[in-house]
């Protein structure tokens, strides 16, 4: 049924029931149908390629060439590393903060002694993993065999790109990605508890709940720190740069120059001041005023403002009050005000400066203008003329009271922001920390895939307008296909793998130019928002859009379906509990509802309507949300109709179960050939033949051991896909269902006579 072409490979053919099996030739030499251009770059990220050339007949009777193609990524283990210094980084400024806390009364100091204790230790945890990845070397996956190795907690599991390159006789040439990778789970961890979304929503409740004195905030008033905190040591440094450069444009005298320095300052500085509006940072000044050792009573506030501060709406009450802690009437809370109004104040006396200066000389030179030439240097003498030092000596006082006014209220609003983080790990220290390593392991996780497919589609879309204005327009939608059971274990993986990939919509993309021949990704940021910066040769970076060129963040939209087909779904479907996989994929339709809005509203009229008459999106969604309200057991037509959406809005497609193997491989194989036949029109009596053939192990020729990345070290020049196994090993799984479910049940009956 397959033939060789000229100049390939051997040929390798196998029998499957009795046919012949498709395959032509075995090779390991990669191919890009975006050019040869991007090679360097792809290869930068893709290692040890396995390729498999196919040949299948279409309806009418011509013939379609499949390439297959599997590769590793190095970013399996690039991203871990980059991940795990940027939190070291961030640990350790944050409790350096903590100790610049100042005095505070025995209770909190003894509470601060005790955080920075087991901070510490963290910080040190995460430095040992950090030097133990940077040994590694070899492989450049993690197999499912070291799941539950300590060093590599941070690593996804068998990270790989699936790719099928079609060529068709009639219909234009199309490529088809598939990241497959392990199911983000912290396994060495455990999941005797559960997974992050229970224990997530388990710790806030107790911690809501509970009758231990210390001051709550909620989950968003504590990421709303973080963020104020961030905008705080972002925009300090930058007001400063602006500021010296108005200066500057001053001593020079350039009145064009001295406007357009007064307008980035007063832009940055207007972003300051805002950052300081929100009622949380005048609730943490009275939190921190009433930890210090004592507190003297100022100024009583008016009873209407003390009413509005100790009973904020919708708010749970601010804190468990303690004998020692004095009531809210002792603070001032107008001396805040002051001192934050002080820098609006510094800010308009600049502008008004800059104004009368500009004036002047604008003046002085529409006199010199209205005269002859002649004219024109008495009338000059006889105005007063300023020199250029005049204009500095003039700003330079009012810049120096704009930063000390800055800088008081930074160092006030740094130490009461850092004192709510503190309540964050002042209750059951060690459960609060044990909970963001295992939220920081399934993250890493979740993004090494993430980054991995955001690089591959942008090389293999680089040169599509239509995709690079949904980029930069909409974002782009990444769908996680999950084939998690909800029985025993895996059902604290799928909680896992749920918080981590939400927790992606955190993250956004720049693309960068490369000014080396180092392409590696570069991760900034923080952990409520990470950016991540994408490296483009100098060749494909000119031919990205303006928008992007000039730096725009670039956001994706995470959305995971989950159904589970194995026999441990099939005792979780008749004796236990699927809410969870049906809560997940209604919650997951929602958001993908969402991003369809958005993309609808922002992208052109003509996109859209070429995009709608080949792909009618509405009746899919719309399928896709009947089929997951009708609760049918291991409704596969979920992942399918769920896979196409993704396809057809331009996504990034991944497939995820416990180890990315077994599941995973007949899931993408099945995909693959379904996609040959509604897509490519593959003759209809070789549907099954074509899937036996993707799917057998014997297509690849005879395996040692030492060739399996599963059981040995992979060989440098061709590792093994574990994306082809024996169709008799689905039917041996059957059968033995069969028999343990008879045999589970006679136990029950037997039990219960």
């Amino acid at each position: 049924m397959g033939e060789i072409e000229d100049g390939e490979a051997d040929h390798i053919t196998t029998d499957v029931q009795g046919q012949k099996c498709a395959l032509v030739c075995e090779c390991t030499a990669p191919e890009s149908v975006s050019g040869k251009d991007n090679l360097p770059f792809l290869n930068s990220v893709l290692k040890n390629p396995v390729c498999k050339l196919y040949r299948f007949p279409t309806s009418d009777n011509k013939w379609m060439r499949i390439r297959e193609q599997m590769s590793e990524s190095i970013l399996s283990f690039h991203i871990p590393k980059e991940l795990i210094s940027l939190h070291i980084k961030e640990d350790l400024c944050r409790n350096q903060e903590i100790k610049e806390l100042g005095e505070l009364s025995p209770h909190w100091d003894n509470l601060r002694k005790n955080v920075l204790t087991h901070c510490d230790q963290m910080v040190n945890m995460y430095q040992d993993i950090l030097t133990e990845l940077s040994k590694e070397t070899g492989s450049s996956f993690k197999s499912s065999s070291s799941k539950g190795e300590k060093t590599l907690e941070f690593v996804p599991i068998n990270l790989h790109l699936q790719r099928m390159q079609v060529h068709s006789p009639h219909l234009k040439d199309a490529l088809y990605d598939v990241i497959t990778v392990g199911a983000p789970a912290a396994h060495f961890q455990g999941f005797k508890n559960g997974g992050l979304r229970k224990l997530l929503h388990r710790f806030e409740t107790e911690r809501r709940n509970t009758g231990y004195q210390f001051i709550y905030y909620s989950p968003e008033n504590t990421a709303k720190a973080k963020e104020v905190l961030s905008n705080i040591n972002q925009l300090q440094p930058l007001i400063a740069t602006h500021a010296d450069l108005l200066l500057n444009s001053a001593s020079q005298h350039s009145p064009d120059s001295l406007k357009n320095s007064l307008k980035m300052l007063s832009e940055k500085t207007e972003l300051f001041v805002h950052a300081f509006k929100d009622q949380l940072v005048r609730s943490a000044l009275l939190a921190l005023y009433t930890a210090r050792p004592g507190g003297i009573l100022k100024k009583p506030p008016s009873p209407k403002s003390s009413t509005e501060e100790s009973s904020p709406q919708d708010q749970p009450p601010l804190m468990r009050r303690q004998d020692s802690i004095p009531h809210h009437s002792d603070y001032d809370e107008e001396e805040w005000d002051r001192v934050w109004a002080n820098v609006g104040k510094s800010l308009n006396c600049i502008i008004a400066m800059v104004d009368k200066l500009i004036e002047r000389d604008g003046g002085s030179e529409g006199s010199g203008g209205n005269n002859d030439g002649e004219k024109e240097p008495s009338l000059t003498d006889a105005i007063p003329s300023h020199p250029r030092e005049d204009w500095y000596e003039q700003l330079y006082p009012l810049i120096l009271t704009l930063k000390d006014c800055m800088g008081e209220v930074v160092n006030r609003a740094k130490q009461s922001l850092t004192f709510v983080l503190l309540q964050e790990l002042a209750y059951s220290l060690p459960q609060c920390l044990m909970l963001t390593l295992r939220r920081d392991i399934v993250f890493s996780q979740a993004l090494a895939g993430l980054v991995c497919g955001f690089i591959i589609k942008l090389q293999t879309s680089l040169y599509d307008p239509g995709f690079l204005q949904q980029l930069h327009t909409v974002g782009l939608i990444v769908q996680y296909e999950g084939l998690l059971s909800t029985y025993s274990d895996e059902i604290g993986m799928l909680e896992d793998m749920a918080v981590g990939i939400s927790d992606l919509k955190k993250v956004a993309f720049k693309i960068i130019e490369a000014k080396s021949n180092d392409v590696l990704p570069v991760i900034t940021g923080r952990r409520e928002h990470y950016v991540v910066e994408v490296k483009l040769p100098a060749r494909m970076f000119e031919s990205l859009p303006l928008q992007i060129k000039e730096g725009q963040l670039l956001h994706v939209y995470p959305v995971l379906f989950n159904v589970g087909i194995n026999e441990q779904q099939t005792l979780a479907e008749r004796f236990g509990d699927v809410s969870l996989q049906e809560s997940i994929n209604q919650e997951n339709f929602e958001l993908l509802q969402e991003y369809y809005k958005i993309f609808m509203e922002k992208m052109p009229p003509d996109y859209i309507s070429h995009f709608q008459e080949q792909n009618d999106l509405k009746a899919l969604l719309e399928n896709l949300l009947q089929n997951i309200q009708s609760k049918k057991r291991k409704n596969v037509e979920i992942m399918w109709l769920a896979a196409t959406i993704c396809r057809k809005l331009n996504g990034i497609r991944f497939t995820c179960c416990k180890s990315a193997k077994d599941r995973t491989s007949m899931s993408v194989t099945l995909e693959q050939c379904s996609i040959l036949r509604d897509e490519h029109q593959l003759h209809k009596d070789f549907f099954i033949r074509a899937l036996d053939c993707m799917r057998s192990r014997q297509t690849q020729g005879a395996l040692n051991e030492s060739d399996d990345p599963e059981t040995g070290c992979l060989t440098d020049n061709k590792p093994t896909s574990r994306h082809f196994y024996p169709v008799a090993l689905l039917l041996v799984s059957s059968h033995l269902l069969v028999v343990w479910l008879i045999l589970s049940l006679a136990l029950l009956l037997a039990k219960y006579q």
